[in-house]
């Protein structure tokens, strides 16, 4: 596909990441408005790289033709929370907006990855509108919080920026780990509760 093809095909999904981390970033400015504890420490989102898609299409096998309806990350938000009930809050604070539609909805906290990640991950579809029609445009979105993202981005970076083969002992150690700041997320959020009440979380 050309250059100008893939920035086409691209558009629609930048459009729809702005829109979402206006969302979130709105619900911030809502909260703090009133003087409240926002459950949202950061936001950001991304489009994949054209090299990263074609990366992902030589592993996965696919298609050009096929790459929209295979790839659900082309177009990526990351939701930082607090604690882990204010995942599940701001999941359902969005769910509830008329224009966001969900597809699919992946629970690793509940049901962690073997490799001990946790997040909860949507993949929901927004509408943009183009100068001439509106598409609807898959987007996922990935909540955890403070601790659940240090532990994924070093963990991904030892995993992925790493030119040897991670051995099971370091596999082992990585899931020890993710266990302990899972235990600590609950402890911290139980503090929270003792210091602020149940009400504030």
């Amino acid at each position: 596909m050309e250059l100008q093809l893939w920035r086409e095909m691209l558009t629609p999904y930048e459009l729809a990441v702005d829109e979402l981390v206006l969302k979130f970033r709105h619900i911030i400015r809502e909260y703090r408005n009133v003087g409240r504890y926002s459950p949202i420490e950061q936001v950001d989102g991304r489009v994949k790289s054209i090299s990263s898609i074609l990366d992902k299409m030589q592993r996965k096998k696919i298609n050009v033709n096929d790459v929209e309806k295979e790839l659900e990350d082309i177009a990526g938000i990351r939701v930082i929370c607090h604690y882990i009930k204010d995942i599940y809050r701001m999941s359902d604070l969005l769910l509830r907006q008329d224009d966001i539609h969900l597809l699919k909805i992946k629970d690793y906290i509940k049901n962690p990855k073997e490799n001990g990640y946790r997040s909860l991950h949507l993949v929901v579809e927004v509408p943009v509108y183009l100068a001439n029609e509106k598409v609807m445009v898959p987007v996922e979105i990935q909540i955890r919080t403070i601790a659940m993202d240090f532990w994924a981005t070093l963990e991904h970076h030892l995993r992925y920026k790493n030119d040897k083969e991670i051995s099971d002992d370091i596999r082992n150690r990585l899931s020890d780990c993710a266990k302990s700041i899972t235990d600590i997320d609950y402890e911290m959020e139980d503090i929270h509760n003792e210091v602020f009440g149940h009400h504030k979380i």
